[in-house]
């Protein structure tokens, strides 16, 4: 049963980059889905991915080790960037975490820039 189709997402293209497959469909897909890949390609983790029926046809770039869904999402606050890095990032400066803000989803680099919170949805290194 699906529950977390994001997670779902996220853990199988976890799966294939270790088997080291250059392409995973994930089925079924959302615009949060595709909102945290468009960010995964923006830092380059991912080669990019393309709508095929209900699904996404992600092509990968061999550069993840590791990425996740937060669960649960927790708030993030301006001053709190550090905290949530700690926590899910391995050291600082390496990887992303990817958040929902009023302004769209986005990776937390940006959300410092415009010193704005958010919800936290999924980190990649």
């Amino acid at each position: 049963m699906l529950l977390d189709p994001l997670a779902n997402a996220l853990s199988k293209i976890n799966n294939y980059e270790k088997a080291g497959k250059r392409e995973v469909f994930i089925f079924p897909s959302s615009k949060l889905i595709e909102g945290v890949l468009g960010v995964f390609r923006e830092e380059g983790y991912i080669e990019g991915f393309e709508r095929e029926g209900e699904g996404l046809r992600v092509r990968l770039a061999g550069r993840i080790n590791r990425c996740g869904a937060v669960k649960p999402r927790h708030s993030l606050k301006k001053g709190e960037y550090e905290k949530w890095e700690k926590r899910f990032l391995p050291a600082s400066g390496l990887g992303t975490i990817v958040i929902t803000s009023s302004q769209g989803i986005m990776s937390l680099a940006k959300a410092k820039e415009r010193g704005i919170g958010g919800r936290l949805l999924a980190y990649v290194y």
